[in-house]
């Protein structure tokens, strides 16, 4: 009975111990609450289930209180301190407390990632955004933390993220609720159907929508593949790209995943084709006309990646990439022009053909000039563009223009 009576008394104890700890951190005396907190540990084996829960819960909210933004480690043990009491909680007789703890515990450790991740810090972020993720399993944080591994270059645990991903069958596709802001007649995403509402009370907004967001799982896989491809893995790559284009015919990232993945294994016909299948899913996009110009050029074929250059920049004319590839295709002659100008001699027949020469010469000058010149618009820092553009405007007697060019040169090289 002795034995009874003690072990009551020690619960008792403990119980007055922990309340007086909650009620401290009400208080906001957040240290009064950690010290009593710390007497009542010494001797929490011997309480009862109740100050058990009791005591989880009070080290949750104080230690997430103590880590502020930017305490990782007690964010960490914040979180533990509360799955303690979940574990605990079998009846759920304090659900409520510990679900609310949970849920600003992980909106600590996302917040942390955010900061993480906009400082540039990837590797850390990924490690916070996973940590958030154990917290209450949203797979939102699952998704950043995989990308900020790829991010920070640590493939293994990227790979390892979206393997998780992919087993649960996460896809990202979730409602969004909207509503068109009056000021400026823009579209506005809220992050619930409560906030929508609220805002709609305000006479800001109006035309409330619902809609569906796109699915992620293309993105998810492609970049499973390319991981896998950069590991030298290609069989299971393969595998992989052919069992996810099977279970989605239609989704053009995967298309670019494989073209992509193809490309780096030298597959360059298959990559081709790929193009040309992004080309017809959306014809208003220049990227794969560029990227089709180039595989046609490095394939012996000009008059095709003539044809394609060209349609890239007709629907983006601030194209500088396939002005400049265009322009250089245009001159791919003008070595073998000048090789064969300098071989002739002093007769009349080699004079007669010099003047042919440099007359086509010049043409081929006038025909990629233009696009020299748009590039040169956005590309005004590239040494190299602005001396073939000298060279250009001085072959045509363009004097100003190659003063223009040099004056320009010569800031750059200071």
């Amino acid at each position: 009975m002795a034995g009874a009576l003690l072990v009551v008394a020690t619960s008792f104890g403990q119980k007055k111990e922990v309340k007086k700890a909650q009620k401290a951190f009400i208080k906001g005396d957040v240290q009064a609450a950690q010290m009593l907190l710390d007497a009542a540990a010494t001797k929490l084996e011997d309480a009862d289930l109740e100050t058990k829960i009791d005591f989880y819960i009070a080290k949750g909210e104080v230690t997430l209180a103590q880590a502020g933004k930017s305490g990782y480690q007690q964010m960490k043990d914040a979180a533990a301190a509360y799955k303690m009491a979940q574990k605990l909680d079998t009846k759920n007789q304090s659900k409520g407390i510990i679900d609310t703890g949970l849920d600003n515990t992980r909106v600590a450790l996302f917040n942390s990632a955010i900061v993480a991740s906009n400082a540039k810090n990837y590797s850390e972020a990924g490690e916070r955004f996973y940590s958030s993720y154990t917290v209450k399993n949203d797979t939102i944080d699952l998704y950043y933390a995989a990308g900020s591994m790829i991010n920070a270059k640590d493939y293994d645990a990227s790979l390892d993220y979206y393997q998780q991903l992919l087993d649960i069958g996460y896809t990202g596709i979730k409602k969004k609720y909207t509503a068109l802001r009056i000021e400026d007649n823009k579209e506005v995403t809220f992050a619930s159907e409560t906030d929508r509402n609220t805002e709609l009370l305000s006479g800001k907004y109006t035309k409330p929508g619902e809609r569906m967001s796109e699915s992620v799982k293309g993105d998810i896989l492609k970049n499973v593949v390319l991981i896998l491809s950069s590991k030298g893995e290609n069989d299971k790559a393969i595998a992989l790209m052919r069992e996810a284009r099977e279970e989605n015919p239609t989704d053009i990232t995967l298309v670019r995943a494989e073209a992509e993945m193809v490309y780096k294994m030298g597959n360059i016909a298959r990559y081709d084709e790929l193009m040309q299948q992004v080309v017809q899913f959306d014809p208003t996009d220049p990227e794969p006309y560029y990227n089709i110009g180039v595989v046609a050029a490095s394939s012996g074929n000009p008059d095709k990646a003539m044809e394609y250059y060209k349609k890239a920049i007709e629907l983006k004319p601030d194209y500088p990439s396939a002005q400049v590839n265009l322009g250089a295709l245009i001159l791919r002659d003008e070595m073998k022009i000048v090789d064969e100008m300098n071989s002739l001699g002093m007769s009349k027949a080699d004079s007669k053909r010099y003047d042919a020469l440099e007359t086509k010469r010049e043409g081929l000058y006038r025909e990629a000039l233009p696009y020299l010149e748009a590039a040169y618009s956005s590309r005004g820092d590239n040494p190299q563009l602005i001396r073939k553009l000298m060279e250009i405007y001085s072959q045509l007697s363009m004097d100003a223009k190659f003063s223009e060019m040099k004056s320009k040169l010569s800031e750059l090289e200071n």
